[in-house]
């Protein structure tokens, strides 16, 4: 006789988490962690040993689409507090301008 898995271990059918619009605006942790980063990548840019100037290239670029993204689903689902996305446009900016200056 065969032997047959029991079933125990199985789970049911359950909605996916995407596209779930219930989950509220963006936290203020989100932006302001974000800002931290970016500001922590230009002080990286700005030191002068290679290594850690390349290190604060790759951080920025890193950050910048993940950071257009955050904006891009808080249009959608709100931006939660005003003060901490304002902190991340300001740091957007600055490394705007920082890159074409």
């Amino acid at each position: 006789m065969a032997h047959v898995a029991p079933t125990s271990h199985r789970r049911g059918a359950h909605a996916s988490h995407r596209g779930d619009r219930t989950d509220g605006p963006i936290q203020p942790t989100t932006w302001l962690g974000l800002t931290f980063a970016l500001i922590f990548g230009l002080v990286l840019t700005a030191r002068s040993h290679v290594g850690v100037h390349a290190a604060g290239v790759t951080l920025l670029a890193m950050l910048l689409p993940l950071t257009l993204v955050v904006f891009g689903i808080a249009l959608r689902r709100g931006h939660g507090s005003t003060k901490a996305a304002l902190s991340t446009v300001i740091a957007v900016a600055l490394i705007i301008l920082s890159f074409l200056l």
